[in-house]
């Protein structure tokens, strides 16, 4: 897609039904440390777990609400909560953020998402903007940031010099 804020952008689908699409991109590093966002959560909900490691990022997931966290850990979550995709558990819970780091499991955090609207994403993908690979938590999670968009092409026998998004309509 020729926009900046999707372009090269590997989008992790949580949801698509009749009232719209949200997604996660999971390929662009954030500007907040988790570090940051914890602080400033345990102002707002009291104690916080601790990171071991204090240089941990956050993943930008978009360009609709900065304000919203959703974290992204290997497992599943009720319907209640989050989605699941594949076995990978997404939720916008501070609660879930919170035991996952008291825990000591390994999660993610995107700030941000990806919206559309009634019928957008199908429209997009008519159009030919978007490609479909089926989700690989060794992606998510384990794959360098900078490599996942060629490694998810790859899935499909593709490099990213051989992708030219086209209408479909045209």
């Amino acid at each position: 897609m020729r926009d900046p804020w999707f372009e090269r952008t590997l989008i992790l689908l949580c949801q698509h039904n009749d009232e719209g699409a949200l997604g996660l991109i999971i390929n662009r590093v954030g500007d907040v440390d988790l570090e940051e966002v914890i602080a400033r959560l345990a102002e707002d909900h009291g104690d916080f777990g601790s990171l071991s490691d204090g240089s941990q990022k956050t993943w930008w997931g978009g360009p609709v609400g900065d304000g919203a966290g959703f974290v992204l850990f290997a497992g599943s979550v009720s319907t209640d909560e989050g989605w699941t995709v594949g076995s990978i558990a997404i939720s916008p819970s501070v609660e879930r953020l919170d035991n996952l780091i008291r825990s000591q499991q390994h999660f993610e955090l995107a700030l941000g998402y990806a919206g559309w609207g009634p019928g957008q994403l199908a429209q997009e993908v008519e159009e030919g903007s978007w490609i479909f690979v089926d989700v690989e938590p060794e992606i998510v999670f384990d794959t360098p940031m900078e490599e996942r968009y060629e490694k998810a092409l790859a899935q499909l026998g593709l490099t990213p010099d051989m992708v030219w998004m086209q209408p479909i309509n045209e």
